[in-house]
């Protein structure tokens, strides 16, 4: 009468304990690179509601033109205290000070939510453009990169294209 073995040899229990591995690794490099794109998704999600931050200030102070241009300040604008916070009810500032505290806000909005990129200034750029023919309309060039570890520096650029007002009176 002949005996059968029942159960698995060490060579299957080796095989596939070493399939089971290969497939484990694959998940987690998959794992990973969910982690990584979400990560630079959320960095451009920021960077798109940032941009419409800054529109939408400039679209409230319509009349501020090229105050509203970072090369007017050096790339650093100061901030005024227009706006209120926890310490003061806020200044009465004019058009060109509200656009420089604006920037200036926004710009530490910046700074705060992306990773800086390899020349700080371009972390956040906004660019004027005055409407070569009168009755066009004035543009604005919101230009915000970031540098995210281990790749490339993005950027994203929006434009901002401003219809002519009749001036405050």
């Amino acid at each position: 009468m002949q005996l059968r073995q029942r159960g698995f040899t060490m060579v299957e229990s080796l095989v596939a304990l070493v399939v089971l591995s290969i497939g484990l690794l694959g998940i987690a490099g998959l794992f990973v690179e969910s982690l990584r794109s979400s990560r630079t998704a959320l960095l451009r999600t920021h960077a798109v509601n940032l941009a419409g931050d800054i529109a939408d200030r400039i679209l409230a102070n319509g009349n501020a033109e090229d105050s509203y241009d970072t090369a007017t300040y050096g790339g650093a604008p100061a901030l005024r205290g227009c706006a209120p916070d926890a310490g003061s009810a806020g200044n009465n500032c004019s058009v060109g000070e509200l656009a420089e505290d604006d920037l200036a806000r926004w710009q530490d909005a910046v700074r705060f939510a992306l990773p800086p990129p390899a020349d700080p200034a371009d972390a956040a750029v906004v660019s004027f453009i005055r409407a070569t023919n009168p009755g066009r309309p004035d543009r604005y060039r919101i230009s915000i990169a970031w540098q995210e570890p281990g790749v490339e520096q993005y950027s994203y650029t929006s434009e901002l294209v401003v219809m002519p007002r009749p001036p405050i009176s």
